[in-house]
């Protein structure tokens, strides 16, 4: 049953993306790009007084980097960056199947992708997105 759950979690978020589009006054762009299939997103953040106001992400991929990008922004946005590179670093130990339960809900709907662990190859699908956020953020804060 966990697994349907799952499945509708991202396919929802396929399907019906709250934050597919362009963010005209983003602060923040980062690009990311997975060689390997293809993925080529666009990670667009408005950072003011050190939150994360909004986000968006516009670019190509598959379903899960793109569910994966929906997902992330959806649990960032309205969070500092320290706690967005928290979740970051969560979600990279959920990948690589090393996550607690209580980590594990921190993460909230992105633990739909746990499943994602049992399949290297979809791997770099999942965490285009996180990882694009973790270099954005990294940038950001070597700016001041």
């Amino acid at each position: 049953m966990a697994d349907s759950f799952y499945g509708e979690v991202l396919a929802d978020h396929n399907l019906h993306p709250l934050h597919r589009h362009e963010l005209a006054d983003a602060t923040h762009v980062c690009k990311g790009l997975n060689p390997t299939c293809g993925d080529d997103i666009e990670l667009h953040l408005d950072i003011k007084d050190n939150i994360i106001s909004d986000g968006s992400f516009t670019g190509i991929g598959c379903a899960i980097s793109q569910a994966s990008a929906d997902i992330m922004l959806e649990l960032v946005i309205g969070k500092t960056p320290d706690e967005a590179k928290h979740l970051t670093a969560l979600f990279r130990k959920m990948i690589g199947g090393e996550i607690s339960d209580d980590e594990l809900e921190e993460l909230e709907e992105a633990g739909a992708l746990q499943t994602i662990s049992k399949m290297p190859a979809r791997v770099k699908c999942a965490t285009l997105s996180w990882n694009t956020l973790e270099r954005l953020l990294d940038e950001s804060t070597h700016e001041h």
